[in-house]
C-alpha cells in the first residue's frame, strides 16, 4: 500500500472513533484545598480563650481543613507558635493579622513569611491608639506558645484602631509581599461598606471576604457592584466550633502563598470558590 493510501486509510479510521477531549496538562495537576483564612487566637480579646495554638490546629485538621491564616486584632505575637503547633498535622498555616484602619475598616493581611507580618506589626503597634487594654471590659490578651504554655499578655488596646487609613494600610501591606483582604463585608460593622459606604476603585483589594451570615446567592444579588473582585468566605472563628464553619476552595498545585495569589488572579486554571 502506498504512503498517500495508508494516510487516507488513517484518517478515515479516525473519522469513526469518538472525540475524546483532553483536558490541559497543566489544569489536571490542580487540586482541591479546603482554606479557612481567618481565624483568631486568644490573643484577641474578643476571642474565647480556648483558642489556643494546639487547640485550634486540632479542630482545623479534624475539620478536614488543608489551609488556615491566624488573623488576630492589630497583633500577630501568637502566629509563630501556632505554626509550630501544625507541624505534625500536615496543616498549611499563613501568617496573618486583622488590622483595623483609622476608618474602623478592618483589613486581612496574609503574608508568606513570618518576618514580613512582623514589620507589619510594627507599623501597626506605632500607629495604635495609645493606652492599656481593659481586660476586664474587653477581654484578656493572652501570648502563648506551641504548647499551650501561657508567656503572658498584650497590654496593648488591639481592638482600637489605627491612625492608618484603607489605603495605606494596603499599600504597606503590598510592600511588604502580602495580599490585602477587605474583611467581612457584608457586616453592618467593622466593614468597608460599613464605614465607607462603598469599596473605591482605588483600594487595591486582593479579594473581598464574605461572613458566614450570607450565603452566595444573596451576595451575588446584593453585591453586584463588586463582582470584579476575587471573592472569598471565612469562619472569623472567635471560638473552636466555628473553625471551619464556612471556607473557601482553592484549585491550585500545592498548598503554597503562591498557589494562593495565583487562584485569587485565575492564573492557568486556578481559582478560588465557595458556596
Amino acid at each position: 500500500m502506498r504512503l498517500q493510501e495508508r494516510c487516507t486509510s488513517f484518517l478515515q479510521n479516525e473519522q469513526h472513533k469518538p472525540f475524546k477531549p483532553v483536558k490541559p496538562f497543566k489544569y489536571s495537576m490542580l487540586k482541591k484545598f479546603k482554606a479557612d483564612l481567618h481565624i483568631h487566637t486568644c490573643l484577641s480579646p474578643c476571642a474565647d480563650l480556648h483558642m489556643s495554638p494546639l487547640e485550634i490546629t486540632n479542630t482545623a485538621s479534624k475539620n478536614g481543613l488543608d489551609i488556615i491564616a491566624i488573623t488576630d486584632h492589630n497583633s500577630a505575637q501568637n502566629v509563630m507558635s501556632v505554626k509550630k503547633a501544625a507541624k505534625k498535622t500536615g496543616l498549611t498555616v499563613f501568617a496573618g493579622m486583622e488590622v483595623t484602619s483609622a476608618e474602623e475598616v478592618h483589613i486581612l493581611a496574609i503574608f508568606e513569611e513570618v518576618e514580613s507580618l512582623m514589620k507589619l506589626q510594627d507599623i501597626v503597634y506605632e500607629n495604635l491608639t495609645p493606652g492599656e487594654n481593659d481586660a476586664k471590659r474587653f477581654g484578656e490578651q493572652v501570648l502563648v506558645n506551641e504548647k499551650n504554655e501561657v508567656l503572658g499578655f498584650n497590654k496593648r488596646i488591639l481592638l482600637s484602631s489605627t491612625a492608618l487609613t484603607v489605603h495605606s494600610v494596603v499599600n504597606t501591606i503590598h510592600s511588604l509581599g502580602g495580599l490585602s483582604f477587605a474583611a467581612h463585608i457584608d457586616r453592618e460593622a467593622f466593614s468597608i461598606i460599613s464605614q465607607l459606604g462603598f469599596i473605591p476603585d482605588e483600594a487595591g483589594f486582593d479579594a473581598l471576604e464574605m461572613s458566614p451570615l450570607i450565603d452566595r446567592e444573596t451576595a451575588e444579588r446584593l453585591l453586584k457592584d463588586y463582582s470584579s473582585f476575587s471573592w472569598i468566605t471565612a469562619s472569623d472563628a472567635h471560638q473552636l466550633e466555628d473553625i471551619g464553619k464556612r471556607t473557601s476552595s482553592f484549585y491550585i498545585k500545592e498548598a503554597s502563598f503562591a498557589e494562593i495569589t495565583y487562584a485569587l488572579k485565575n492564573i492557568d486554571g486556578r481559582e478560588v470558590t465557595w458556596e
